[in-house]
């Protein structure tokens, strides 16, 4: 078999792949709702870009090839930071070739020209689509319109590949995260660290870019491929390389010195022990541990920001923020509720009620958790810019009904999540829609609600409510914890054997 014919034969096995998996036809009303978001956003896009086109149409001091070419960056960059909450990076699959005889770059090279294809690389042609139409169509022609969206493609392709880097390196260590902060620090702050003459002159560049667009001038589709190729080639080697890392990765057997125990749970009796299991889980898991992490490192930036600056000092801003601030750590640990479980579900099956033990272990743990955002949140409340009823408010909410929301999915996720491999996971992301809207129904609707009671009640009586709310559902969460462990054991033989089928 040729180059060619092996990427068409690991392309078929991918979508193969795709269409046995243990989600392939489930949750349809999930997959419709989030459809209904996506074309929302779409049709949201095509609208700005029209209001965009007549804007730019009366303005003769600007064409709309210098207009589109002067927002590109910041579309780029909005586009890479919401890679990171839609598109996952896959699994390789590469376990089932490594021996075979085929090139070694093969199954890496497949995973590269998907993501080079995939649909999110031709989401915002909803807005220069329709802007190149209106704006440079009839004022430059046709050329000039194919060449603008050739390089919007190049670019997005681009961002793809930068995105993935970026994603694999922080996976393998969260100091990455300055990688993206240092790129976009020095293409974003030269603009605006002197004023308006120092934005015009980064505007007029943007210019001169759009200007050899109209001129069908090569040079700036020749940087755009060749920014494209070296990306592609970086991540080619980081993709490899990690894969082939996490495959030939040797379990060291270190001698400890000393052995956490945390003894003073063990007079809980087994939740206490469930509970030495969650903390242990955190500290020994890699996966666990990095999603740990990553929630308590966006409460404190969060944080900070409220703090330190007044851009979210409005009541919106600031019933977001601190919803936010409780919920991220929820979201983040209980959202995938029992998916972690999944890789020695079988082991929790023995005794009886133990998978309700196990619930009642980590409602207590991640209650107990609150107590981190809280403290983290104390320099606000201290500068006087939130009121402690407020955070104790939230907390409680989050406390009772959100994780009373969360704790659903016990019953519905059955899908096994590695505890520390990423890239040769036999499933990487799993498409699980129903995750997807609970978790952002649980950062969206109480904001919402939090808008309504306001509008009907005073702050203070606002509080109180969400106070009493989450309170009601804290008092009452061994009816519903008994209550999800019923419907769960109703489905244990077929969660059972998609734990196992998906390890």
């Amino acid at each position: 078999m040729n180059y060619y014919q092996l990427y068409k034969a690991l392309r078929h096995h991918k979508k193969l792949s795709d269409r046995r998996s243990l989600t392939a036809g489930k949750k349809m009303s999930a997959k419709i709702a989030v459809g209904f978001m996506v074309a929302f956003s779409l049709i949201y896009l095509m609208f700005m870009a029209v209001m965009l086109a007549i804007g730019v149409n009366n303005d003769p001091s600007s064409s709309g090839l210098e207009v589109s070419v002067t927002i590109m960056p910041f579309v780029l960059a909005l586009d890479f930071l919401l890679r990171f909450t839609a598109q996952q990076t896959p699994s390789q699959l590469v376990k089932p070739y490594i021996l075979l005889p085929v090139p070694n770059y093969i199954c890496i090279d497949t995973f590269i020209v998907n993501s080079l294809l995939t649909w999110e690389n031709f989401v915002w042609f909803a807005l220069f689509l329709p802007l190149a139409y209106m704006s440079i169509l009839f004022s430059h022609g046709f050329v000039a319109m194919a060449y603008f969206l050739l390089f919007c493609l190049i670019c997005f392709m681009a961002n793809s590949q930068w995105y993935s880097i970026v994603r694999t390196n922080v996976n393998n260590n969260l100091a990455y995260w300055l990688l993206p902060l240092l790129v976009y620090a020095a293409i974003f702050v030269p603009a605006f660290y002197d004023g308006i003459s120092s934005f015009r002159r980064w505007n007029n560049a943007a210019y001169a870019i759009g200007d050899m667009i109209e001129e069908w001038n090569p040079l700036p589709l020749i940087g755009a491929v060749a920014v494209l190729a070296l990306l592609v080639g970086i991540n080619r080697r980081l993709q490899y390389k990690n894969v082939w890392n996490e495959l030939s990765r040797v379990e060291k057997v270190k001698k400890l010195k000393t052995v956490s125990r945390f003894s003073f749970l063990d007079r809980y009796g087994d939740v206490g022990q469930f509970i030495q299991l969650e903390i242990k889980s955190i500290m020994r898991n890699k996966n666990v541990r990095k999603n740990f992490i990553n929630a308590m490192a966006m409460v404190l930036i969060f944080a900070l920001l409220v703090v330190f600056t007044d851009i979210y000092d409005g009541q919106l801003w600031a019933n977001f923020i601190g919803i936010y601030a409780f919920a991220v750590l929820a979201t983040t640990l209980i959202s995938t509720i029992m998916c972690y479980e999944g890789n020695y579900m079988d082991g929790l099956m023995v005794h009886k009620e133990n998978i309700l033990t196990l619930l009642r272990a980590k409602y207590i743990f991640a209650c107990a958790l609150m107590i981190v955002p809280f403290l983290l949140v104390m320099p606000v409340v201290v500068s006087g810019k939130w009121s402690l009823l407020m955070v104790v408010g939230y907390a409680m909410f989050n406390c009772g009904v959100s994780y009373f929301v969360l704790f659903q999915m016990a019953i519905y996720n059955n899908e096994t999540i590695p505890l520390n491999e990423k890239l040769i996971s036999k499933n990487g992301f799993s498409g699980n829609y129903v995750q997807m809207l609970v978790t952002m129904g649980c950062l969206l609707v109480p904001v919402v609600m939090l808008a309504v009671l306001q509008i009907f009640f005073s702050e203070t009586t606002t509080y109180i409510i969400m106070l009493l709310l989450g309170l009601i559902f804290i008092l009452t969460h061994e009816l519903w914890l008994r209550n999800i462990y019923s419907r769960m054991m109703k489905r244990r033989y077929k969660n059972m054997e998609s734990f196992r089928a998906s390890r």
